[in-house]
């Protein structure tokens, strides 16, 4: 995935707009670059991927990053939003890019590609070009045109004269997108729930070898198996694979409690509060309203994702079940009065509520396990507001 070079995006870039397009030397390389993951940040677990140029006769040994974004292009929150992303392509000193990842304790590897020198200059035209102002921005999807599949894409596009193929053969999983995600984040739960909550049932399709790509491991594995035609014949791309740096085994660092530790307490404070709630005969009306509220607020931020962006993995999203929008009409209800419909509008929600639980297996959409005790909580205490609300209507 993509890694935020802000610093290195304001202080070592190397525009090519200030250069006409270099001839290279016979000993020229192009190679890929696989840059291994880090835990530090939810955006950088999953690696990254990028070009490195190097030519030891024009004294030239860049790295060709697809990954940059900065805040200040127009409306960029805005469009963020909105799902319109646009990441450009960065031309950077490829020591200095390096560096920063093996001061992150990152592995570094390095496919020398196969390529004649008519290839090499073709491909560096490509990029060169690419890293113009008017060409560099690209829009950006975090599946399927991201910093990683970008590298599958632009070396396709310059070299289709040359046939390349990559041979998915190799992968013999069965694996969606949001399984892929998963692998990724086993050490930031927190992190894959918030991706399993607000990205619907595009992620729950079965990913196509080519689609595996857009994580950079899969572009290392894919091009090991990729090829491509010089004199008619076909040749393996990748020439030669160079271990740059090996990332140490580190303890992961300690940060908020798993999320089934949070929400299991959640559900006992829950059951403990709707005990009370039966014997007193009297609903705890703090306590809904917060719970509702927060659930209702997750619906509608939900709901916002599918319908009013352009986030197309957030469709169809099967985690309205339990988040239901209209909670927050519910909720000043609650708090003004004891309107009859209420009653009704609860017994709805527990039953929603159970008909999720029952049906979680067979969903299409697989929905996060650790959400279990939530929608338990939620059933529970719909459940209570309905019990209560019908007993005080027939005293």
């Amino acid at each position: 995935m993509s890694k935020l070079f802000l610093t290195l995006l304001l202080a070592f870039p190397l525009f090519a707009s200030a250069q006409s397009f270099v001839q290279l030397g016979e000993r020229a390389e192009i190679s890929v670059l696989t840059l291994g993951p880090s835990q530090e940040e939810l955006y950088s677990a999953f690696g990254h991927s990028s070009f490195r140029v190097y030519d030891p006769d024009q004294n030239i040994d860049e790295a060709y990053n697809y990954g940059v974004f900065d805040f200040d292009q127009p409306n960029f929150y805005l469009n963020f939003a909105k799902g319109y992303l646009y990441y450009k392509l960065g031309v950077f000193d490829y020591q200095r890019f390096k560096n920063h990842y093996i001061r992150d304790n990152r592995y570094v590897h390095e496919q020398v590609l196969n390529l004649t020198p008519a290839q090499k200059q073709t491909m560096y035209n490509y990029l060169q070009r690419n890293a113009l102002p008017e060409f560099e921005h690209y829009r950006y999807d975090y599946f399927y045109n991201n910093c990683a599949t970008k590298i599958r894409d632009v070396t396709a596009e310059a070299l289709a004269a040359d046939s390349v193929k990559f041979d998915g053969s190799y992968i013999t999983t069965n694996y969606t997108i949001r399984d892929l995600t998963d692998i990724y984040l086993k050490q930031q739960p927190w992190g894959d729930l918030g991706i399993d909550i607000c990205l619907g049932l595009p992620m729950d399709k079965t990913a196509a070898p080519h689609e595996y790509m857009f994580l950079p491991d899969y572009v290392e594995s894919s091009f090991a198996h990729g090829s491509i035609i010089q004199n008619g014949i076909r040749v393996p791309i990748v020439k030669e694979k160079i271990s740059v740096n090996e990332s140490r085994e580190e303890n992961p660092e300690e940060g908020l409690p798993h999320p089934l530790y949070i929400f299991g307490a959640l559900m006992i404070i829950a059951l403990v509060i709707s005990f009370l709630d039966e014997r007193n005969k009297k609903l705890s009306i703090w306590f809904d309203v917060l719970l509702f509220s927060v659930a209702g607020l997750i619906g509608i931020l939900l709901f916002f994702l599918w319908l009013a962006t352009d986030h197309q993995a957030a469709a169809r999203n099967f985690n309205l079940l339990w988040a239901v929008p209209l909670h927050i009409i519910a909720i000043p209800a609650m708090i003004t009065g004891s309107p009859r419909w209420l009653k009704s509008y609860f017994l709805g929600i527990a039953i929603l509520s159970a008909f999720t639980l029952l049906t979680w297996p067979i969903l299409p959409q697989r929905l996060n396990y650790m959400l279990i005790p939530v929608v338990i909580t939620l059933g529970v205490r719909a459940f209570m507001q309905y019990r209560i609300r019908k007993r005080n209507a027939n005293p």
